[in-house]
């Protein structure tokens, strides 16, 4: 999984990294957006854009949010 979108974006749904990304990947996920695991191209590009620092590459994603790389799969049925 390329980037992974933590708690961070709970409530907040912003959308500028939907915006920015040229595939597609990021999905409405109901309280929060979530990033498609295999259509996500790894380009970083919502990483900057994201206003409340939500979205990491995942192996930097912070041992406190670990739980949605998990959430982003099972999301997606991976």
């Amino acid at each position: 999984m390329p980037h992974v979108i933590t708690s961070p974006c709970i409530g907040t749904k912003d959308q500028a990294c939907t915006e920015v990304c040229p595939v597609e990947c990021i999905y409405d996920a109901g309280e929060m957006l979530l990033i498609h695991p295999d259509e996500c191209i790894d380009c970083g590009a919502c990483v900057p854009a994201c206003p409340v620092s939500a979205i990491y590459p995942e192996e930097d994603v912070p041992e406190n949010e670990s739980e949605y790389i998990e959430k982003n799969r099972a999301f997606f049925g991976l």
